[in-house]
């Protein structure tokens, strides 16, 4: 099917539903990275500042999987439950949310993520918000590949169990397989560049930790396998006959 991008009005800035909407986005952000970068805090709490270990990368895994299922239950039914800066592009990409929206989603995402960083550094005594970072023997542009190729399969999965009409009564296996993707990613990809596939979730660190070093890969990355997801997807499965536009309610 054509792709069919909105860019809205100004008018929705100001409108309430799309302010809920972000306020919604903002509190499943805050909630998804304070329970996700509270893991890696405690973790290195617990080893006195060790190396990460295999345990440390599957307590990762398993505490952003969990967590994002919440957020992701929790605002679905008034923003979508989007908590990604780049899963809200890829419904941008697809149509199925407007310009205008998209950008008080970006906003209240990367507040959300600034707010949980602050509030973790605050509850802890001022423990390090660790920002997201390249381990030794990874390139930049290996770290783009790796986050194109990993937020694909998220949003490839986001359209799949929550976007496309034909997905039926999926209920909750949407937030359910949304985490178990991120859960796998980490797994796959943590010991490499942290498995960012979300700006937010590198965003938040990075303003409290003030620590910018080859940040831009956890935006690229991501907003480019988001595209590529939401267009293969769009294109070749969701066809014409059976194409609608969401509302806000289910997406």
């Amino acid at each position: 099917m054509p792709l069919a991008i909105a860019f809205g009005s100004a008018s929705e800035f100001s409108h309430g539903d799309a302010l809920k909407a972000a306020l919604a986005e903002f509190i499943s952000v805050l909630i998804f990275v304070f329970a996700g970068e509270g893991s890696g805090m405690a973790f290195n709490k617990l080893t006195d500042n060790a190396s990460t270990t295999p345990a440390g990368l599957v307590a990762a895994a398993l505490a952003h999987a969990f967590a994002l299922f919440v957020a992701v239950s929790v605002g679905a039914n008034i923003s979508g439950g989007h908590v990604n800066p780049a899963v809200t592009f890829g419904a941008f990409i697809g149509g199925h949310i407007t310009l205008v929206r998209s950008v008080l989603y970006w906003i209240a995402q990367l507040l959300g993520s600034v707010v949980a960083c602050l509030l973790l550094k605050l509850s802890t005594g001022g423990s390090t918000t660790s920002a997201f970072s390249l381990s030794s023997g990874v390139g930049a542009w290996n770290a783009v590949v790796l986050e194109i190729v990993m937020t694909f399969g998220l949003v490839y999965t986001v359209y799949a169990t929550a976007v496309d009409p034909k997905k039926g009564n999926v209920g909750i296996v949407a937030p359910i397989a949304i985490g178990f993707i991120v859960g796998a990613n980490i797994l796959a990809g943590g010991a490499f560049d942290g498995a960012s596939m979300n700006p937010a979730v590198s965003f938040g660190p990075a303003v409290v930790s003030w620590s910018w070093d080859n940040h831009w890969v956890y935006w690229l990355g991501p907003f480019v396998g988001s595209a590529i997801a939401a267009i293969v997807y769009s294109v070749l499965f969701i066809s014409p006959s059976t194409h609608e536009q969401l509302p806000t309610a289910e997406f």
